[in-house]
């Protein structure tokens, strides 16, 4: 039996699980997440906790039993707590701003970049440069945080770029002089 798989997910009264066949809806106070359930594997309510079992032994069955347990338990934790990733704008004049549905970067290139907010997910901006991504879906919340680094990466010689917050970054020494 998977370690992960047998284990049963608690959750509290104000949140709603709709469980079907192919889908687990899951609704909180922050806010609301599906996950598909994969052929094979049958999720049950029992008083307040899901519990995940699977239909055979197979290699497949064993890997999908873990995977499914461990996706509704992080369904049902950011709707309840929510989830953020935070980041770092490093460099002179680079900042960001949230205009309405759309977040918009100055950070060194010819034209700012927009990144368009998707619904679920609430970006905040402090003094311009510090930017907290939350959000109820975890997958959502990393993935946007991971396309907002990946605009302009660190430099490894100066440290210029956007990093997350705490993250160490492997420095390159520069020329050296004779």
């Amino acid at each position: 039996m998977s370690r992960i798989g047998k284990l049963p997910i608690p959750f509290s009264p104000k949140v709603k699980v709709n469980i079907s066949s192919e889908m687990a809806i899951i609704e909180g106070p922050i806010g609301k997440v599906k996950i598909p359930i994969p052929k094979g594997i049958d999720c049950k309510v029992e008083e307040n906790q899901i519990v995940v079992k699977r239909s055979n032994d197979s290699a497949q069955q064993k890997s999908l039993h873990g995977l499914t347990r461990q996706l509704l338990y992080n369904a049902v934790s950011g709707v309840e707590k929510g989830f953020k990733k935070e980041l770092d704008i490093v460099g002179v004049g680079f900042k960001a701003q949230v205009e309405g549905k759309k977040a918009v970067f100055n950070i060194g290139y010819s034209h700012p970049i927009e990144l368009a907010i998707p619904d679920g997910i609430k970006i905040s901006i402090d003094k311009g440069t510090h930017i907290v991504v939350e959000g109820a879906d975890r997958e959502l919340v990393g993935q946007i945080a991971s396309i907002i680094r990946h605009y302009k990466k660190p430099d490894p010689y100066k440290g210029k770029g956007i990093i997350f917050t705490g993250e160490k970054l492997i420095r390159k020494a520069g020329k050296q002089a004779k």
